[in-house]
This record gives structure tokens, sequence and C-alpha cells, in this order.
């Protein structure tokens, strides 16, 4: 990661740890949707971060929010999940010329139709990794299932609306 990627990121840690444990801890919209903000950290990391280093990072990140949550490593867990993923979605979407070197998994930098296609399956996975794991038993999947959509697509909506204002300020 270049530095000025890593002062960025550190800006989003603290960004998006905040908001998730003090405004969206106890956010839940009809008891469907809930926001995991901080799964962004773990998708805006760069193109070519190291695919180690991105369990790494996921299983901390995860572990920290599990910390603060009572829930015995299940966000740990589903950001695993996601960190594993995340390399076969970007390869899934590569252009015809490639990536260019330090290319960065933003809104601002890939273009609003890239994120989406890259974002939101990603969210969906954690998610729905996340939620199967806190309702235990497969006879909950249809609030497994409800839970996942309307919290993915809540978690979409913010963390693009936190890209947009951040791209602002600058």
């Amino acid at each position: 990661m270049r530095p000025g990627h890593i002062a960025d990121h550190i800006k989003y840690f603290l960004l998006f740890f905040s908001l998730q444990l003090l405004l969206f801890k106890n956010v839940a919209i009809g008891g469907v949707a809930s926001c995991f903000i901080y799964v962004g950290l773990l998708l805006l990391l760069p193109i070519e971060y190291n695919t180690f280093s991105s369990l790494i990072y996921s299983f901390v990140s995860g572990l920290l929010v599990d910390l603060f949550y009572n829930t015995h490593g299940i966000n740990a867990f589903a950001c695993l999940v996601l960190a594993y993923v995340r390399p076969y979605v970007i390869n899934a979407l590569t252009p015809s010329g490639g990536y260019d070197s330090g290319a960065l998994a933003t809104l601002a930098y890939m273009g609003p139709v890239w994120f989406l296609r890259y974002a939101f399956p990603l969210i969906v996975i954690h998610h729905f990794i996340y939620f199967m794991l806190e309702a235990w038993y497969f006879r909950y999947i249809a609030s497994v299932l409800l839970q996942t959509f309307f919290s993915s697509l809540f978690t979409i909506f913010v963390l693009i609306l936190t890209q947009l204002i951040i791209q602002r300020n600058k």
C-alpha cells in the first residue's frame, strides 16, 4: 500500500469504526436492516492488496467489532470469508486492459457501476454469513434472507453516501 493510501485508509478506519460503534451499533430499521459500515474498510482496500495481509486485516477488524458487540467471533468469521472471496470478485470484474497500478476499489476511482458490481455481492456474502451464524439454525433461513437483503441495501447506501461526502470534501 502506498503512503498516501495508508493515510487515507487510516482516516477510513477511524471514520468507519467510529460510525459503526457510536452510531450504527444500536440502529436496526424495522428490525431487519442493520448497517455494517465497517465492512467498507475491507472493500476499499487497494485492488492489488496482498490476499494474506487482507485476511489478517479482515480478521483483526472483525474481531475488534466482535469485542464491542459481544458477538463471539461472528464478525471476524464473516470478514474472513469476505476477504477470501474478494480477489475472485475483483478478477471477475477485471477490465480487458487490466487494472492500473495502485488502483483503489473506491466509488470515485472505479466508478459507480463497477463499484456496485464489486461491493454489493461481497456485502451480501458478509451479511448472509453473519446472520446465518447469529441465527445458528437453518429453520430461520427466511429471517436470515430478509435481514441479509435489507441490511445489504442499508450498508451499501451508507457506504456510497459516505464516499460521496468524503469525495465532495476533498
